[in-house]
C-alpha cells in the first residue's frame, strides 16, 4: 500500500507545472524535431536533393538545439523547476540529436556513421529508460543530468549543427581554389567523436549516480 503511494505521489508531481513557459519551451522544441526531420529527409543526403529546404532544416535545428538554455534559464529564474521539466528537457535533446544521427547515418553524411550513431543511442536510449526506472521505484525522482551530460550536449550540438549547414553549396563562393570544406567537415567530426567520448563518460556517472548510492 505504501508503494502504490509513493508511486501516485511520484507521478502527480511529475504533472505539477506542465504550463509554465519553461515547459511550453520543451513542448515546442519536440514539434520542431517533427518538422526538422521532415525537411531533412525530404532534401536528401547533403541537401543535394533540394538545397533550399537542407537549409530551412538546418536553421530549425540550431534553432531547436540553442533553446535548450531558454527552457532552462526560464524555470531557474522564475523558480519553475519542475519534474517533469527535469524529464522532459533532456528526452527534447535525445530526439533532436538521436533523429539527426540517424538521418546522417542513412545518408551516409560521415565516416563510420552507423556504428557512432548505434553507440549514441544505446547510451541515449538506455538512460531515458533508466530515469523512467528509477522515478518509478518507491520514492524515486529524476535526477538531473550531470555536467558531462551536458558538455557532451554542447559539443554533439555544435559539430551536428556544422553537418546540418551544407557548406560545400559554398565552396565556390567562400575562396573558390581552397578546399576549406575538407578541413571544416574534419573539424564536424573530430567534435563529434568528443562528443561521443563524452557521452559514454555521462552514461557511466548517471549510472554510478543512480546505484552507487546507498
Amino acid at each position: 500500500m505504501s508503494e502504490s503511494n509513493d508511486s501516485e505521489n511520484v507521478r502527480h508531481s511529475l504533472l505539477e507545472g506542465w504550463n509554465t513557459p519553461a515547459n511550453l519551451v520543451t513542448f515546442a522544441r519536440i514539434i520542431l524535431v517533427v518538422v526538422y526531420i521532415a525537411l531533412t529527409v525530404l532534401a536528401g543526403p547533403e541537401g543535394r536533393g533540394d538545397l533550399t529546404l537542407r537549409w530551412i532544416a538546418a536553421v530549425l535545428f540550431i534553432v531547436a538545439a540553442s533553446t535548450d538554455k531558454i527552457d532552462g534559464y526560464l524555470a531557474r529564474s522564475r523558480n519553475e523547476v519542475t519534474e517533469l521539466g527535469k524529464l522532459m528537457d533532456p528526452i527534447a535533446d535525445k530526439l533532436l540529436m538521436c533523429s539527426a544521427l540517424v538521418i546522417f547515418a542513412a545518408f551516409g553524411e560521415f565516416a563510420w556513421a552507423w556504428l557512432i550513431t548505434i553507440l549514441f543511442l544505446i547510451r541515449e536510449i538506455g538512460i531515458t529508460v533508466m530515469r523512467f526506472f528509477v522515478m518509478e521505484r518507491p520514492g524515486g525522482k529524476v535526477i538531473a543530468a550531470a555536467w558531462p551530460g551536458k558538455l557532451k550536449t554542447v559539443f554533439q550540438s555544435i559539430s551536428l549543427s556544422m553537418f546540418m549547414v551544407p557548406m560545400w553549396s559554398l565552396s565556390g563562393v567562400i575562396a573558390p581554389g581552397v578546399d576549406w570544406t575538407a578541413w571544416y567537415y574534419g573539424l564536424s567530426y573530430v567534435l563529434l567523436l568528443v562528443a561521443l567520448v563524452l557521452c559514454l563518460y555521462s552514461g557511466c556517472v548517471y549510472l554510478r549516480n543512480t546505484f552507487g548510492r546507498r
